[in-house]
């Protein structure tokens, strides 16, 4: 089988996979209801205006998926 099918199998099977885990993580998301509340998400809310910039769950999700991809990587 040609390698670049295959690199092109395992790429679409990690985007699957990413795919399951952040429907899962919706579907429990009332159970989860620290994540997008974590200490260093930043909150300002005024009279109308509300900003919300959540780095710290960014920061948490982006090593869970370094995490996924790692171990699908590996050979």
């Amino acid at each position: 089988m040609n390698h670049e099918l295959m690199n092109i199998g395992k790429f679409l099977i990690a985007v699957g996979a990413v795919i399951i885990v952040i429907g899962g993580l919706l579907m429990l998301s009332e159970r989860i209801s620290w994540l997008g509340r974590l200490p260093g998400d930043i909150v300002i809310k005024k009279r109308d205006y509300t900003f919300y910039f959540p780095i710290a769950t960014s920061i948490v999700l982006s090593l869970l998926l370094t995490l996924i991809f790692w171990l699908i990587s590996r050979k």
